[in-house]
């Protein structure tokens, strides 16, 4: 008698050419990921050659019952880590019949800040720091701490080791290999300051791919701490007072960054995002002002401040790039919860084409 593991590990190559494609896309609140899947005759590696699909967006908050209809097209394909085989993971973006972007579709926007000629030829890079909490599922409270209770103070759980000090690493192993399978440009994984807390990074990778490869790590993500029984929070302060809040730290560099003379390019694109910092600071993500307080590796939110090596400022430029005279830098400001649609472009727009 066949177990429901087997059923699930069925390799689908062994009686057939079909393969599944789940077809993801953010629902109305700009955070919360939805999916379905669709039967495809054989193995697509190219999403122009997917078809559109539709769904119910009066049940996303995305459309109003009288005309709930809302039309998906495919963006990016990754292979699936939990089908496995030629089944396939597929980013989508949502447009009316009519063709047009709905409101919350914003990759539709980015796409074409990043197909700008003079932004395609800057080859804009980024490096994105995605900052979770794992939460225990019935009382919405960090994995490790005591129910109702605080652990002791931080300090030994930044990259920590060891049963009292890193709460939920089977998780976080299972999402960097699962990434890695399917070809997220995952680059590492850590512990942070908070217990219970994690950090992975996505990149170097190139314009509106970075949106992308973010998005579907998050939903594989979600989607292990599902079979985990635990759920991650993006909430960029889960933890009200003396503890570190949770950010989506992006790195930065454009071709002209990269090349001799760089850094003179990345002190006036800083000069140009501090022009821009309300506007910034308003697209970076809900419930920022619970984070950017000025304590905890954070500038305070009304305050633009750029420094070497600094960890309390807006926007931190390394030691070796101060060094060598070009490379990158990192904008500390957006909130673990932000779009990365939304800041990789606005970060581009800023810094290239104003």
């Amino acid at each position: 008698m066949s177990l429901l593991t087997d059923l699930i590990n069925l390799n689908l190559s062994d009686t057939t050419e079909k393969i599944i494609a789940e077809y993801i896309w953010i629902g109305g609140s700009g955070m919360d990921l939805r999916s379905k899947a669709r039967t495809l005759s054989g193995p697509v590696s190219d999403p122009s050659k997917l078809p559109k699909w539709n769904y119910d967006g009066s049940s996303t908050g995305q459309a109003p019952g009288e005309d709930s209809e809302v039309i998906l097209y495919p963006q990016a394909i990754f292979k699936d880590p939990f089908r496995r085989g030629s089944n396939i993971l597929v980013i989508c973006d949502a447009y009316t019949p009519a063709g047009e972007p709905i409101p919350t579709n914003k990759r539709a926007a980015a796409a074409k800040i990043f197909s700008h000629p003079k932004v395609v030829a800057e080859v804009p890079w980024y490096g994105l720091e995605q900052e979770y909490t794992l939460l225990k599922k019935d009382v919405h409270w960090p994995l490790g701490w005591p129910t109702g209770g605080f652990p002791g103070p931080q300090g030994p759980y930044y990259c920590g080791i060891g049963a009292d000090k890193a709460f939920g690493r089977d998780i976080v192993d299972s999402h960097y290999k699962a990434c890695l399978y399917a070809g997220v440009n995952i680059s590492g994984i850590n512990g942070e300051v908070m217990p219970g807390q994690w950090e992975f990074q996505v990149g170097p990778s190139v314009g509106i791919s970075a949106g992308d490869e973010l998005w579907v790590a998050r939903y594989i993500l979600e989607r292990i701490t599902e079979i985990a029984g635990v759920v991650v929070s993006f909430d960029p302060k889960p933890i009200p007072g003396d503890w570190n809040g949770a950010g989506c730290h992006t790195n930065y560099s454009t071709k002209s960054m990269r090349n001799p003379g760089g850094y003179e390019i990345i002190k006036k694109a800083i000069d140009k995002l501090g022009l821009r910092h309300k506007e910034h600071i308003a697209a970076y993500g809900e419930g920022n002002e619970r984070r950017l307080t000025g304590r905890h590796e954070t500038a305070d939110i009304n305050t633009f401040l750029w420094g070497v090596a600094n960890r309390g400022a807006s926007i931190r430029v390394g030691r070796d790039t101060e060094k060598e005279g070009k490379g990158y830098f990192e904008d500390r400001r957006p909130a673990s919860n932000m779009d990365p649609y939304v800041v990789t472009s606005m970060v581009a727009e800023t810094t290239i084409l104003l």
